[in-house]
């Protein structure tokens, strides 16, 4: 029987994906129970039922006011939790300089569950701690008995419909809170301790695979997304004539360090001869068309976004064409660069870039300014620490390519459809990510609460410290999603 999901769209979406972690079938419990917990459901008839603070100690250890003020300890904050994983490494800090919210006490075998901003979900079972790991007020400190397995509770606390029973009770609405004796009121399904472990077991194992195959998948997303950048430098500087392949037959000097030679026959001119940066600004006039902010653009795609915000254009704003070239100067490393076939209004934040000849045409144009190697070139030359700002006279004063415009022709429809095959490439990867995050979600889920029965599993998995089990293993990491 293969796995058993209750959201049929998570079983049909999710159900290759067992077999690619090499998980092994799984079927329910053979006698089940009415729970009396709406949320929880049916559970096995042998599991018991029980409140939060009747089966797990919270906040036990607290620093005092009166702390050595030279206390050295690693700290967690809400932001460095995710659901299961530390999103940042703990905090090195003396108690002196340590936040006031710097007060529980976390020893290997806790697990933290944030109580503030509860729709983030930050919860993490502490493993193994090198030194004293004190955490803040925000997070409640849930210590296990000699009963419970610590890594069952951390799963526990992981499975997706008691956090969101966690965020449905919480109050506040800028800053949502759950009270430590409203937490401890919530029932969980508890089953023995042999099982709990058997429980831990399996699912160390099967979420170890599923995170190798989520990271293969990452790793090549990271592959094509570096091969679109090096293909888009090799047709725009002319390293490759896209219409063979091939190097060119010959080529000269740019006269530009930073851009190295070109085609003998192309030509070199600076920016500013080619484009001309429309500057013409006003407080109205928006028309029907666009109006587009940083925002609203993609980093190195140019694609536009849809934002939730809602933008009311204020004070003064630039007019664009349908065809120009909008880049972003605010902070260029990001790689703002888009262009419309629709007229509109932006934020002065973009240059407006509009072609003076037709021999320098925007498909190729707009290509080359969001190559890595013009990004990196004018982010070279920001000025301002937080916010830093290139400006148009240091690019209109780039020397840049110009081939003939048939070559331009060919160079933008060559990386049209290069960049639409890589793009579509990614975006499966990504929706493979996608599933197997819900896969992996719903597994713990359907475990935790005795959906899915997994002792037979278990007793079929390598010994720990097997030569199996240690290649199961080899790249997971303790305290941390990979």
């Amino acid at each position: 029987m293969r796995l058993v999901f209750r959201s049929s769209r998570s079983a049909k979406s999710v159900k290759r994906f067992s077999g690619e972690a090499m998980l092994p079938d799984l079927k329910p419990y053979p006698q089940m129970k009415d729970s009396g917990v709406e949320w929880l459901g049916d559970v096995p008839s042998h599991w018991g039922v029980w409140r939060l603070k009747h089966w797990l100690s919270a906040n036990r250890r607290t620093l005092s006011e009166d702390t050595n003020p030279d206390y050295t300890f690693d700290y967690v904050d809400i932001g460095s939790v995710g659901t299961g994983y530390l999103v940042e490494p703990p905090i090195r800090l003396r108690f002196r300089n340590a936040p006031s919210r710097a007060r529980r006490v976390v020893r290997p075998g806790d697990t933290l569950m944030s109580t503030v901003r509860t729709y983030l979900k930050a919860v993490w079972q502490v493993n193994e701690a090198e030194s004293d790991l004190i955490a803040s007020t925000g997070f409640v400190v849930l210590t296990p008995n000699s009963f419970t397995c610590p890594k069952f509770v951390g799963y526990v606390c992981q499975n997706e419909n008691f956090t969101n029973q966690v965020t449905a009770n919480s109050v506040g609405i800028a800053y949502p809170a759950i009270s430590e004796t409203k937490l401890g009121t919530f029932e969980v399904a508890v089953p023995t301790l042999p099982e709990q472990t058997a429980i831990t077991r399996f699912l160390d194992h099967a979420t170890d695979r599923i995170d190798r195959s989520i990271r293969a998948r990452e790793k090549l997303i990271a592959l094509l997304e570096e091969q679109k950048h090096v293909l888009v430098h090799d047709a725009v500087t002319g390293r490759i004539d896209v219409r063979t392949g091939k190097p060119y037959p010959s080529y000269k000097p740019s006269g530009a360090k930073w851009l190295g030679e070109v085609p003998a026959h192309w030509g070199v001119e600076r920016l500013k001869s080619l484009m001309a940066n429309v500057v013409d600004q006003s407080h109205s006039g928006y028309g029907e068309g666009i109006f587009l902010a940083l925002e609203h653009v993609e980093s190195w795609t140019g694609k536009f976004q849809h934002s939730e915000r809602a933008f009311t254009p204020e004070g003064q704003s630039k007019g664009f064409q349908a065809g120009d070239i909008l880049f972003g100067k605010l902070r260029p490393y990001l790689a703002k660069v888009t262009r419309l076939e629709a007229a509109g209004s932006c934020v002065s934040e973009f240059l407006v870039l509009r072609s003076r000849h037709r021999k320098y045409q925007g498909g190729y144009a707009e290509y080359f300014l969001r190559s890595k190697l013009v990004i990196d070139t004018i982010n070279g030359s920001t000025y301002g620490a937080r916010m830093p700002r290139a400006e148009w006279t240091f690019i209109g004063s780039l020397h840049v390519p110009c081939p003939p415009a048939p070559e331009q022709t060919a160079i933008a429809r060559f990386l049209d459809d290069a960049m639409a095959n890589a793009d579509q490439a990614i975006d499966r990867k990504r929706r493979e990510i996608e599933l197997l995050c819900e896969y992996r979600t719903r597994l713990i889920a359907d475990v935790v609460t005795g959906k899915l029965d997994v002792r037979e599993a278990d007793a079929e998995l390598p010994e720990p410290g097997s030569v199996a089990d240690d290649f199961a293993g080899e790249t997971r990491q303790a305290g941390s999603r990979p």
